[in-house]
């Protein structure tokens, strides 16, 4: 009998880590998630241990792809800009080939959550599809006929870090961002700038759960807060729509749960567009916090997969 063709696909997170094994058609053939080693030795020990586990259980043998909060360095091979910080500055990608005997694909985690969506999410079927994290910081991905899109520098997507569009006196110079910056939209759109905008203009410390909760109850100053957010997320994605035109933007991460977010955003748009109308849909993940690990599956084409595995 001839193998299972997988794809196996890992979420290294800074808490936890997960794989999940796809098959022909995106279906989930196996799952499991473990706390994540802080150390780097560790991680490739766990990374290893999960995918042997995978395929003894499917008696398969899988391409392998691995999302990061991260990115490897086009110039030296090694991990940057990772909130785990354990790995930065490592060979991820090539260490992790040696110890699995094959090759394997790292990407940041905001494009797997991209490519999730597009393959078989909320966004299957468009062309061109624009994924949204909105959750502890702010992040975004580009997928374009089915491909993620990483740019000459690797940060295509990574719209949290431009300045807040078309800032209001009131906005100048903004909110201080680790990045160096003040102003930056993930200071603004994140779940932590929801709230501390809130705080800012009540003086109450509130979650942006929170937030979202008393405002769908009718709170005014909860309401009035949520309303300055769909506000300023509109302006902030008309720039992304302004110039990559996607046929959808996918809102993930945490924020994005907030009820009518997908259908208000979608009113503010067509006021900062460049268009006589905007087609563009607004929609919330279908995947959930499962989209990261699947979009790191579909890093391997059906082709490819079948290359590697000689599935």
């Amino acid at each position: 009998m001839t193998p299972p063709l997988l794809r196996l696909g890992i979420d290294l997170g800074g808490t936890k880590t997960e794989i999940v094994a796809l098959g022909r058609a995106g279906e989930g053939l196996y799952r499991r998630r473990v706390s994540t080693p802080r150390d780097y030795r560790g991680t490739l020990s766990c990374i290893a241990g999960l995918v042997a586990e995978a395929e003894r259980a499917l008696a398969g043998h899988g391409t392998v792809g691995v999302g990061i909060p991260g990115t490897v360095s086009a110039g030296t091979g090694l991990v940057k800009n990772a909130n785990s910080t354990w790995l930065i500055g490592q060979p991820l990608d090539r260490d992790l080939a040696d110890v699995l005997e094959r090759p394997v694909r790292v990407m940041n985690d905001a494009n797997c959550f991209a490519l999730s969506e597009a393959s078989d999410g909320a966004g299957a079927g468009a062309a061109s599809v624009f994924g949204v994290i909105l959750g502890t910081g702010v992040g975004g991905g580009i997928v374009l006929d089915g491909k993620v899109v990483a740019g000459a520098n690797l940060v295509a997507g990574e719209w949290g870090h431009i300045p807040l569009p078309a800032p209001r006196d009131d906005e100048r110079p903004g909110p201080q961002c680790y990045c160096g910056h003040r102003g930056c939209v993930e200071t603004w759109l994140s779940g932590p700038g929801l709230a501390a905008d809130h705080a800012r203009m009540t003086g109450e410390e509130l979650t942006a759960a929170e937030i979202g909760r008393r405002a769908g109850e009718g709170e005014p100053v909860a309401a009035a807060t949520l309303e300055r957010y769909v506000e300023r997320l509109g302006r902030a994605l008309a720039v992304v729509v302004n110039i990559v035109d996607p046929e959808v933007v996918v809102l993930g991460g945490g924020v994005s749960n907030l009820p009518g977010l997908p259908e208000r955003v979608a009113r503010a748009l067509p006021a900062h567009v460049f268009s006589d109308q905007v087609t563009t849909r607004v929609v919330r993940h279908e995947h959930g916090d499962s989209s990261g690990v699947r979009g790191a599956a579909w890093l391997w084409t059906e082709a490819e997969a079948r290359a590697v595995t000689g599935g």
